[in-house]
């Protein structure tokens, strides 16, 4: 049954199909436009339109545990086109489908925690956390763990984040913070750059009608990571 949202009619979702995946391998082999544009209807018919209806399924799993998130199909899904500006890397096209769930008001927290996801050949990838935080996220998040460093340690090795992710991921400093002892106990979380997690499931689970609750057992599990990293920003 097709639902409207937003002007928007998305269908219910049935899975990717294999072709979808198809599609992106031949994007990655011809990711020109003179390739692309004849072929952009099939995109949308093959990638961009699941998307958007595996986003509106998530709006109702997620919805009892991630209110702070915004699911709304026709924000979440990322454009195909690649920001080629600052990149050696001058194609045009992603090779992947993708959205991103900011914390709070969509377009207003870009910057804040979020939940991530993108499909391509191959493997499927979901996320959550802070990835590139700047300089003064990064001092505050740091802060919080000095201040309480049993509220951090509470999300990060409990049973249930090292059943989903292992543990915490993300770049570290080679070195130390400034100010900070290499013998801090907390020093190898007071190293990291990125705060996320990740889970990656295999291609065919994108082929299969109950793709979103899956992603949403994920979602759900990254959430406590999310608050605190969100509560982290709003404690000065």
């Amino acid at each position: 049954m097709a639902k409207t949202t937003s002007e928007v009619e998305i269908q219910d979702f049935k899975g990717f199909s294999p072709e979808a995946f198809r599609f992106l391998k031949s994007l990655k082999k011809n990711n020109k436009r003179e390739w692309f544009q004849p072929r952009k209807e099939t995109y949308e018919e093959l990638l961009r339109h699941p998307m958007m209806a595996v986003v509106f399924e998530l709006a109702d799993e997620c919805k009892s545990f991630a209110p702070e998130i915004s699911f709304n199909p026709k924000r979440n899904v990322l454009r195909i086109y690649r920001d080629t500006r600052f990149s050696k890397d001058k194609s045009p096209y992603k090779t992947n489908i993708a959205a991103n769930f900011p914390f709070g008001t969509y377009g207003k927290n870009m910057d804040s925690p979020g939940l991530y996801m993108h499909v391509e050949p191959g493997e499927v990838f979901v996320a959550g956390g802070l990835y590139m935080p700047n300089s003064l996220q990064l001092r505050k998040i740091r802060e919080a763990i000095l201040k309480n460093p049993d509220a951090f340690l509470d999300i990060v090795e409990s049973k249930e984040f090292k059943k989903h992710f292992g543990a915490l991921k993300g770049e570290k400093l080679k070195t130390t913070p400034r100010g900070i002892s290499a013998e801090h106990p907390m020093i190898e979380y007071l190293r990291h750059k990125q705060f996320f997690v990740s889970h990656t499931f295999e291609e065919s689970a994108a082929y299969k009608k109950d793709f979103p609750k899956k992603v949403a057992k994920e979602f759900k599990a990254m959430m406590p990571l999310l608050r605190w990293l969100n509560k982290s920003q709003s404690l000065w």
